[in-house]
């Protein structure tokens, strides 16, 4: 009976734990992706070319292009 209350909390660390992890990337993610079309915005302002803008940045020529 304990050992299978046991795995039971370990199971549930492991799951609470995986999406803390997992919603950390994800804004880190998200936080990279803004500053890239922050980046890229200022650029485009400057006249650069968006094949350039895009190749640096790391974004698709469609949304250099929108911005």
């Amino acid at each position: 009976m304990y050992d299978n209350s046991l795995k039971y909390r370990w199971d549930n660390k492991n799951v609470m734990d995986y999406a803390v992890n997992e919603a950390k990337l994800e804004g880190k993610l998200e936080g990279r992706l803004e500053e890239a079309r922050k980046i890229a915005g200022e650029l485009k302002k400057e006249g650069l070319a968006v094949e350039f803008i895009a190749k640096t940045t790391g974004l698709s020529l469609e949304e250099v292009e929108q911005l």
